[in-house]
């Protein structure tokens, strides 16, 4: 069954091959978003009794309905026939069989193309304030350590050359500040998404009285698409705000877990995890391989292709529907699933992470404290210029002796990891990681 067939005719016109090719794998994808058709058809009935388009008692009716539906959705035993198009054709089928004619009003005032882009954005929106939790976790998880951690130094690379001492607490609270500026592109979608289409249509508006400012209440929304030509055109941009978001997450952990992978060699040997949280080699008996964090590289590496992948498929696109904007799903909607594994398996390995001592005592490292020697001869009134010089000779000669430790001064510094600072900024996303969405 199709919402926009005219009669039963045409249903055996189309051939099987159509069919196939132009639904593709949206039936499962759609089952991803339907308890948000549900609460849409939920709101958009309400708003129809509220301008006399349904009588109570049929609105009583279509809600009993409706919600036993969402029940079997959240059990999850509820399932599209083979037969049916899409989510929104299989509730409207179920509504008709177990009511009659009543489960027909339900699409009255509004199109398959809102319908869809509604459950859309409730999805999205959801899913974001779901992400927002678990990257706010890893922020107080990386936090934790940067504070544990905070006099544990190692060496600190440019270009990967030894460049000058670190700690671990600078590094581990240099992702968590990271997570900061990635919530700035959560939140950004997350405003986008918060805006409701329906009462849109097709993208023209409806001659129905339709109360948009109700159904954005009931809904949750702080605002609306006031536009209705607009409200259809951010199918797409929804989409690809989200996967701008995702992807900055994504280059956070990419890059952290490429940090984890280079000091857990052997030629590091900064940190190491337990046995059972590596992997073995087939014929070398001393391997201990980072798998975990090379597949969640590789992951994210993937989802930040993600905002161009949409691109590709949006930006030749003029303004309405076009059936393009299907495969957004397909690229969408696995993605976000990776983010939440990736972010859950991330915070289970860094439980067990374990950071060596005394890194620097290697005889390596002896020219990263060369800087410290600059400094200590400008303190003491040598010209920067040729208190470098100076130490660079020293070094090239061989001569050149490391400090003992750190002086207050450096050590202070790295010690100083503004934690208080940095939990402010975070506070500001906090209407979206505390939030519960209904």
């Amino acid at each position: 069954m199709k919402l926009w067939q005219k009669n039963k005719d045409i249903e055996q016109v189309s051939a099987q091959w159509i069919e196939k090719f132009t639904v593709g794998n949206d039936r499962e994808f759609d089952l991803l978003i339907a308890k948000h058709d549900i609460k849409g058809s939920l709101a958009h009935t309400q708003m129809l009794e509220s301008i006399g388009l349904l009588t109570k008692q049929e609105l009583e009716q279509i809600h009993f309905e409706l919600k036993a539906i969402l029940v079997e959705i959240e059990s999850g035993i509820f399932t599209i026939d083979a037969e049916m198009e899409d989510i929104h054709s299989q509730i409207e089928y179920i509504l008709t069989q177990k009511i009659g004619v009543t489960g027909k009003k339900i699409h009255s005032g509004r199109s398959r193309n809102d319908q869809v882009l509604l459950a859309i954005k409730l999805y999205l929106r959801e899913e974001l304030i779901q992400i927002s939790k678990s990257v706010y976790q890893l922020f107080e998880q990386l936090m934790s350590l940067s504070k544990t951690h905070q006099h544990a130094l190692m060496p600190g690379y440019t270009h990967m050359q030894i460049a000058m001492p670190s700690s671990f607490g600078l590094w581990f609270g240099a992702y968590a500040e990271s997570l900061v500026d990635d919530l700035e592109f959560v939140n950004a979608a997350y405003l986008i998404c918060n805006k409701n289409p329906l009462g849109s249509g097709a993208g023209f508006g409806s001659s129905f009285p339709l109360n948009r400012t109700l159904t954005t209440e009931l809904l949750g929304f702080d605002s609306m698409n006031y536009n209705v030509v607009y409200a259809q055109m951010t199918r797409g941009k929804s989409e690809k705000a989200v996967a701008i978001a995702l992807s900055s997450i994504a280059a956070t952990l990419s890059k952290f877990a490429y940090d984890i992978c280079l000091y857990m060699n052997q030629n590091f040997g900064f940190i190491c995890f337990p046995n059972a949280l590596t992997t073995g080699s087939s014929i070398m008996p001393h391997k201990k391989n980072p798998d975990v964090f090379e597949l969640i590289r590789a992951k994210c590496n993937r989802i930040q292709a993600l905002p161009n992948e949409i691109t590709l498929l949006i930006n030749n696109l003029p303004s309405g529907y076009h059936r393009d904007l299907q495969l957004t799903k397909e690229c969408l909607f696995p993605a976000i699933d990776q983010m939440h594994s990736s972010l859950k398996i991330f915070q289970f390995m860094l439980e067990h992470i374990i950071i060596k001592n005394d890194i620097l005592s290697d005889e390596k490292y002896a020219h990263i404290y060369s800087v410290e020697r600059v400094n200590e001869l400008t303190s003491a009134g040598t010209p920067f210029r040729e208190a470098y010089r100076e130490i660079a000779k020293q070094i090239e000669e061989n001569t050149f002796t490391p400090p003992g430790k750190l002086n207050h001064t450096h050590e202070g510094s790295m010690g100083n990891l503004c934690h208080i600072e940095i939990r402010e900024q975070m506070k500001k996303f906090e209407y979206l990681y505390a939030r519960n969405e209904n």
